[in-house]
């Protein structure tokens, strides 16, 4: 079992390795594959060249940075596990990212690309143990075990992960997706024009209940209609309109007197 305290952890990984709870290497590099699989899954490919500000990188940019930096790391690990006393350099990885041509290429090649780097090194961890894990070398100026290079590479995607979720994966203008623009009015002329239809009918029930209410409150009969015994001659009947005839027997007639 690694002991993280007898590793050489420089101070520029200390954040990566922080992230980490795994004790072993080999299990905390295949811990996350999964988990950044799925995330990936749930990123659609048109927001694949956003950046979520002026001069920050494209989701293609960092999958790209994330590929490279796990090559970075395995080719380290490799070459300290194996002795070699020759000291490796560091990287500038803004300069690598604007070189990479990213964006060029297309979304699915470059997920398909780190799952192929990310399998590679999980079999190359895997196959090293304690004593190569504990060996040191010199990358970047500094001291650092195989191990430690194990720990950052998980640490590293943990890193990048956290940031697609809260800065690429949260609300972002409008203007930026013009499908999504595209959508919301469609939705939003949709929903008026609904409104609209279910107003006019309130309108049209709420008018007829008004005036039925109001029929009979004023006693109103339809013309022709028998009403509790009572009934209406029609117009061209004989007799006036609004004339009443009761059925009881020996009634006089009365006419209602038009207004």
């Amino acid at each position: 079992m690694i002991n993280r305290e007898n590793l050489a952890i420089p101070p520029s990984m200390e954040g990566y390795v922080n992230r980490v709870k795994e004790k072993d290497p080999a299990k905390a590099v295949s811990r996350n594959t999964k988990a950044f699989r799925k995330l990936l899954k749930n990123i659609p490919g048109k927001k694949a060249d956003y950046a979520y500000a002026p001069g920050k990188w494209t989701l293609k940019e960092m999958l790209q940075h994330i590929i490279d930096a796990e090559r970075v790391f395995a080719f380290r690990a490799l070459h300290i596990a194996r002795k070699d006393i020759n000291p490796l350099p560091g990287f500038d990885e803004n300069s690598w990212a604007d070189n990479s041509k990213a964006n060029t290429r297309k979304w699915k090649d470059l997920i398909e690309e780190f799952f192929t780097v990310r399998n590679a090194n999980e079999m190359l961890f895997s196959t090293l143990d304690d004593q190569q894990l504990q060996h040191a070398g010199v990358a970047n100026n500094s001291q650092v075990s195989v191990a430690t290079l194990a720990f950052v590479t998980a640490g590293h995607l943990d890193h990048h992960m956290n940031i697609i979720l809260t800065r690429y994966l949260q609300p972002y203008p409008a203007a930026l997706d013009k499908s999504a623009t595209k959508s919301r009015k469609k939705a939003g002329k949709k929903k008026a024009e609904i409104q609209k239809k279910t107003t006019k009918k309130n309108t049209a029930k709420a008018s007829k209940t008004k005036t039925d209410v109001l029929k009979k409150d004023v006693g109103f009969i339809t013309p022709g209609k028998a009403v509790k015994g009572k009934s209406v001659k029609a117009k061209g009947s004989g007799k006036k309109e609004g004339t009443v005839t009761t059925k009881k027997k020996n009634a006089p007639l009365k006419s209602a007197k038009k207004k």
